[in-house]
């Protein structure tokens, strides 16, 4: 079968390799979509910590059941269609046993320690299966948009985190796919007032705006955004600021033009190299600021972001802009690092 193997930083082949086999307690899967993110372009230049060896790349994962060992757990028969979480918790450890599956100290992932999906088939293992990690498709949704229900996940865990409450002035930072899912999201579930979208690239600016429709669109090069975000609240500042990108000055910039009792979440993370911003703990003191991190997402939130979009509550077709075969994988990251769609999908 085909797979695009992660070798090295800077080599990433798609080569033949064996068709894998099922083990008893596991489910295999001919992968549908596999779609990408940034992060896949950044395990293309740099690597991760947790790719230690030859590694089929991909992680965001719909498809369809072709073979279920006589032990696996869920119940899974041939032809049932699936979405495969990518952070997989161990389930035993403390920050699992209270329900924090995200932060799991234990965590393992698809596409990492596992195989991923940028190929025709994937052994989904015991450990996903055993945290009920493996969700079925609800008939009304396809394989590309359940292959997004792994990023909307994300943007769930981080949103819940906030106590949004109805009619909050938001202010999101990053107009790639993840920035439009949480204005999906923040209006669809959460019912928030006027939404601002910021990035630096007006091309993406438009075209994500042109998608989910915000009621202003910021690019903070070129203007003060603080400024502006302080003009449009009449100088009372945002009630709810999310960063879906990794810029250390959004973070610092988010900080302050929070309104008093102001709700932050930093979802993008920084570059390992420069991971330190400049805070001004006073603000955050005397605002009553409430800072979140947010990391990945359970199986929990899977399951609820399939929901929304099988609903239709938070609908996500229409931000899938590019299909592309396995065959161009390398040519979806090129457009994922270039901005040239909002999310890229592959379909071996």
């Amino acid at each position: 079968m085909k797979a695009l193997r992660f070798y090295a930083p800077e080599d990433v082949r798609l080569v033949d390799v064996p068709e894998p086999e099922t083990g008893r307690d596991e489910v295999k899967i001919r992968v549908r979509n596999c779609s990408t993110c940034g992060t896949d372009v950044k395990i293309f230049h740099n690597g991760h910590v947790n790719i230690t060896g030859e590694t089929t790349m991909g992680h965001e994962i719909a498809g369809e059941v072709v073979e279920v060992g006589e032990d696996a757990l869920g119940g899974f028969q041939v032809g049932d269609r699936v979405q495969c979480i990518a952070a997989v918790p161990c389930g035993e450890c403390h920050e699992c046993k209270k329900g924090w599956m995200e932060v799991c100290e234990n965590q393992t992932s698809v596409g990492y320690q596992y195989d991923g999906g940028f190929a025709e088939y994937m052994i989904v293992p015991h450990q996903v299966l055993k945290v009920d990690g493996l969700n079925r498709i609800p008939d009304n949704v396809g394989f590309d948009e359940a292959s997004a229900a792994e990023p909307f996940a994300c943007a769930i865990n981080a949103q819940e985190q906030l106590g949004i409450e109805e009619g909050d002035f938001t202010v999101v930072f990053g107009a790639g796919p993840i920035g439009c899912m949480h204005i999906r999201i923040a209006r669809g579930v959460h019912k928030v007032g006027p939404v601002v979208l910021v990035d630096i690239n007006d091309e993406r600016l438009q075209m994500s705006a042109e998608a989910v429709q915000p009621d202003h669109v910021i690019n903070s090069a070129k203007e003060d955004l603080v400024a502006k975000v302080m003009e449009l609240t009449g100088g009372r500042g945002a009630d709810v600021i999310i960063t879906a990108t990794p810029a250390n000055v959004t973070q610092e910039q988010a900080v302050a033009m929070a309104a008093r009792q102001g709700r932050i979440s930093f979802f993008g993370g920084l570059p390992k190299n420069d991971p330190v911003i400049q805070l001004d703990s006073n603000v955050v003191h005397y605002r009553q600021l409430h800072i979140h991190g947010a990391n990945g997402s359970s199986p929990d939130h899977n399951k609820r972001a399939l929901e929304y979009i099988s609903t239709g509550q938070v609908p996500v077709k229409d931000l899938i802009t590019r299909h592309l075969p396995l065959e161009q994988a390398l040519e979806a990251f090129r457009i994922v690092q270039a901005g040239e769609a909002i999310k890229v999908t592959v379909e071996p």
